[in-house]
């Protein structure tokens, strides 16, 4: 039987870089804010000191023209954050552009709504995932309106060790019965309270599998690589929590709703139709 604490290692080891403490976004825009703040008067500062006026009379007129022009400063700030979403949007723009195969075509990643669909939406996800959970329905119902959705799922099990069980479950599921995969991921993220293995295997049961059989296979090697290549990619696109979604350009963090996944759909089709992609 598989071992969390193995897969805790594996994490470790398919996660190189040192996890980043994620601030509260109020604290990370106050810091940001006082940083552009200190960059953008520090740089006034610096061109009027090359002047031929006396020190005390730059300080009074940066002091000054502060005071009478705090505008200046919020429209700096503002600048500097719409910069950084343009770079943040580019960068990620480009990765995505790069590990397309990895991202939507993975042989071993679970492949439902259209198989054929001419978009593609890619979800990472946790069965202990709260808002992934809140968030299962709106998609369920999104690709079954849509009807040319084609819905790749990404298991990636970070909050606890039973989530680690149910994604090599599902995949093993996967691997043997294509079929029995959507009504066991459905029970998985319909079930209410712990997410124990007794939960797991009897899902897995009621979805038409032999739990032994799965058993065995949860254990083989592919089942783990797998996962880790999801950590991987995970860890390359700078998804730390989920869910995630990548919708063709775009990489939407958190759990979407019902409007926002419908519109990246709809922009990215016309954007494959126009290309002639899909």
């Amino acid at each position: 039987m598989y071992r969390a604490e193995r897969y805790s290692i594996i994490r470790e080891e398919a996660q190189r870089e040192p996890r980043k403490i994620d601030l509260p976004p109020r604290i990370t825009f106050a810091i940001s804010s006082a940083v552009v703040a200190v960059i953008a008067v520090s740089a006034l500062v610096v061109a009027l000191i090359a002047l031929p006026v006396d020190r005390d009379e730059v300080e009074t007129l940066v002091r000054d023209y502060l005071r009478d022009h705090p505008e200046a400063v919020v429209e700096a700030i503002r600048q500097f954050q719409t910069n950084e979403e343009a770079v943040r949007r580019e960068r990620t723009e480009g990765l995505l552009s790069t590990l397309r195969p990895q991202v939507e075509r993975d042989p071993t990643s679970p492949v439902g709504g259209n198989p054929n669909g001419n978009v593609t939406l890619v979800e990472f996800f946790d069965y202990a995932c709260g808002f992934c959970k809140q968030v299962f329905p709106t998609v369920m119902e999104l690709i079954k309106n849509d009807g040319n959705i084609r819905y790749v799922f990404k298991e990636y099990p970070i909050l606890t060790p039973q989530s680690v069980v149910a994604a090599r479950a599902a995949l093993a599921a996967w691997a043997m019965d294509k079929g029995a995969y959507g009504p066991f991921h459905s029970a998985l993220m319909s079930a209410r309270g712990d997410l124990t293995e007794d939960k797991i295997f009897r899902f897995a049961s009621e979805s038409g599998l032999d739990v032994e059989a799965l058993r065995r296979r949860m254990a083989d090697t592919d089942i783990e690589d797998a996962l880790v290549r999801n950590f991987t990619l995970a860890e390359e696109l700078g998804i730390n929590g989920t869910p995630a979604f990548v919708i063709g350009r775009n990489l939407v963090p958190g759990a979407a709703d019902a409007e926002t996944l419908k519109q990246l759909v709809l922009a990215t089709r016309e954007e494959c139709q126009k290309a002639g992609t899909c």
